[in-house]
């Protein structure tokens, strides 16, 4: 008899079985292809050499996770028909096929906001790659894509897709820790699974899964700390952010990007804003969707090696350090920069502009502020608000995971904390 299932043997969750049919065909599509080219973890490989795995690694290991949740509902007695755990593992596999080159490294700088000012984000993107190989298989989607939009009648399947404990946070976690060696993102997955329960048509956690689902909470904070928002990271981010900047601004004015790729040259030509996403259907959508599956990590690669040869100093500069990773620096800050400070800051780093050469003394302060950013980084480990985690107890009640005895940590992580930094050449940082 023909196997009904194709195995992928991933590195982190073992064999994983796709089903053939609507799934494996999914898989094979070329807009889940692309998510081979496109790093997970954007450009975390720059502090953490291993961290080179890919958004289409985390499709899979998401869809993986959603298989094994939706077995052990079933087993508690959670009637679900074919369609539903079909739609329910393309959501899953599709959730993230709207990233970017280098994930969230790009994500604000591909589209600009339109005369709607509703700004782009990775998530309408894969609503949009969703609703396209919807009409492409003829309606097969629907459901997929009533779960994503979080529209379907039977809400449990959404909040296995987009939750404060859902597969992709929990394939992720565990992905991530294991690709960069940082042993604090290691989270009990097998254990908050088994013990997920629908109950009034939402999941809840039986109160033996608390501790495990408290793990999962801390890992996140950790790892967000640690390797997301490293300051390494950050100062790559910062790097790589800059030179597209100033390659749009020099657009049609340098030789050197015209040699940039085709597919990302199309947006920083400004071809196209964050409001054709909302046309489908009309030549604008579809240029705009074409244009962004056909983008991915080398794209930039091999434009940025171009743009080194540009006759835009500074454009020549900012794409050598990102590509000979040698960044500005990242510095913690007590509070939130004033602006007195940022306009020192500014006056140095022109001034260290001019003596590199790299800028005239009447363009140095403009172009300083590629060189210069403050910003605050932020998280919220948990909130108890609206999407809440809920505990199934002992006695039938049900608790939010805070109030649970056997949570006592949980409160702590609804704080939200904050760090202050600035990102300068090395030559003026503190």
């Amino acid at each position: 008899m023909a196997s009904r299932f194709t195995l992928f043997n991933d590195p982190v969750h073992g064999f994983v079985s796709v089903p053939k049919g609507l799934v494996l065909s999914l898989v094979e599509t070329p807009e889940v292809q692309r998510l081979r080219r496109i790093r997970q973890l954007g450009l975390g490989f720059l502090v953490f050499p291993g961290a080179v795995h890919t958004r289409f690694e985390h499709g899979i290991g998401a869809m993986a996770l959603m298989g094994e949740a939706l077995d052990t509902l079933r087993e508690k007695g959670t009637v679900m028909d074919t369609d539903e755990i079909d739609g329910a593992l393309a959501a899953a596999l599709l959730h993230d096929v709207g990233h970017g080159p280098f994930s969230h490294t790009l994500e604000h700088q591909l589209l600009g906001t339109g005369p709607s000012g509703r700004p782009f984000h990775h998530e309408r993107m894969s609503r949009a790659l969703i609703a396209r190989l919807d009409r492409r298989t003829g309606g097969r989607l629907a459901c997929a894509l009533a779960i994503f939009d979080g529209t379907y009648d039977r809400p449990f399947f959404h909040s296995l897709v987009a939750s404060q404990l859902d597969m992709d946070r929990l394939d992720y976690l565990r992905r991530d820790s294991f690709y960069t060696g940082v042993a604090e993102g290691v989270v009990g997955v097998d254990r908050v699974i088994k013990t997920m329960q629908v109950y009034d048509g939402r999941i809840v956690i039986e109160a033996k899964g608390a501790y495990a689902v408290e793990n999962v909470l801390l890992s996140r904070r950790l790892m967000y700390w640690q390797v997301y928002l490293h300051k390494t990271v950050l100062a790559a981010d910062h790097v790589l952010r800059a030179a597209f900047a100033r390659a749009r601004d020099r657009w049609g004015t340098d030789p050197a990007l015209g040699h940039t790729a085709p597919s990302l040259a199309f947006f920083l030509a400004d071809r196209a804003t964050a409001d054709d996403l909302d046309a489908p259907g009309s030549p604008a959508h579809e240029a705009l969707l074409d244009a962004y599956t056909a983008l991915d990590d080398a794209d930039v690669l091999a434009s940025l090696k171009r743009w080194t040869a540009s006759s835009d100093r500074v454009l020549a500069d900012l794409a050598r350090r990102f590509l000979d990773r040698d960044l500005v620096r990242t510095t913690a800050l007590d509070a939130p920069a004033e602006a007195g400070q940022v306009a020192d800051w500014m006056a140095r780093t022109a001034d260290w502009l001019v003596a590199e050469g790299l800028s005239s003394r009447d363009d140095a302060r403009r172009d300083a502020a590629l060189y210069v950013s403050t910003g605050v980084a932020r998280l919220t480990p948990y909130n108890a608000s609206g999407d809440a985690i809920r505990l199934l107890e002992r006695d039938g009640s049900i608790r939010e995971l805070s109030q649970a005895a056997d949570a006592p940590t949980a409160g702590a992580l609804e704080a939200r904390r904050e760090r202050a930094y600035v990102c300068l050449p090395k030559a003026i940082a503190p």
